[in-house]
């Protein structure tokens, strides 16, 4: 019988608690490097997240059948075959998605968080967990792209959306929406120095969040809105 119990602490971990690009800092490369638009970064996140939940499940399924000795190399034989399967899906159904994307679809194998949730949780875990994790670390990871590709799209350009057909038909056309009107956008968000930029200030927004909500839970005011030495009365000597 599957046991659902553990399921809501394998979600909140792997959308928030230890979000791979917020917590951890892993597969920042290609987070960094496609994630100027909404529409790119939901792409190279769709497939990091297909790719974390079929590795995980085929890495639960044979877990008692391989020997300690070999596993990393059978794990990454698994992940490099699923990351393949995606890199031709991609080019076959989303063609110009996929050429943007270039090299960072098949450098998905190399994403350090693939490689980490098999061996620290799926080769311990039953197939139901296992799915479990790869789906909702790979849900995190791809929020953490949109965040930032949302953020880095804004301000870079004033819209949203840009080129919305690549992901969803042509159906989406004109689904580019305007943030600022008569914004001629600002070219460094867009850039490399914007990314690090972005997801600097993504991370401490998280961190501010949680450093709330923890004194929330503790029943004490957060160090960000305490202000100790501002609030308390001043004593004249």
């Amino acid at each position: 019988m599957i046991d659902t119990s553990r399921y809501p602490k394998i979600i909140r971990d792997g959308l928030w608690r230890n979000n791979q690009a917020f917590v951890a800092l892993l597969g920042l490369c290609p987070l960094l490097a496609v994630s100027n638009t909404v529409v790119n970064s939901l792409g190279l996140g769709l497939a990091t997240t297909a790719a974390l939940v079929f590795s995980n499940v085929i890495v639960s399924l044979i877990r008692n059948y391989v020997a300690t000795e070999i596993r990393l190399p059978v794990f990454v034989l698994i992940i490099a075959s699923n990351v393949t399967v995606i890199d031709l899906l991609m080019n076959a159904y989303f063609h110009d998605l996929y050429k943007i994307l270039g090299i960072f679809i098949p450098l998905i194998v190399t994403n350090c968080a693939i490689i980490g949730r098999a061996e620290a949780f799926a080769s311990k875990h039953p197939v139901d967990r296992a799915f479990m994790d790869g789906l909702f670390i790979g849900l995190g990871f791809t929020l953490a792209l949109v965040m930032l590709g949302a953020l880095r799209e804004a301000i870079g350009t004033g819209a949203l959306l840009n080129r919305a057909e690549l992901m969803f038909g042509e159906i989406a056309r004109n689904w580019t929406l305007s943030v600022f009107s008569e914004y001629d956008g600002f070219l460094l968000a867009i850039l490399p120095p914007g990314a690090f930029i972005g997801l600097g200030l993504l991370i401490a927004l998280k961190n501010v969040i949680d450093a709330r909500a923890k004194a929330k839970a503790s029943g004490k005011r957060t160090p960000a809105r305490s202000d100790s030495k501002l609030d308390s009365p001043v004593h004249e000597s």
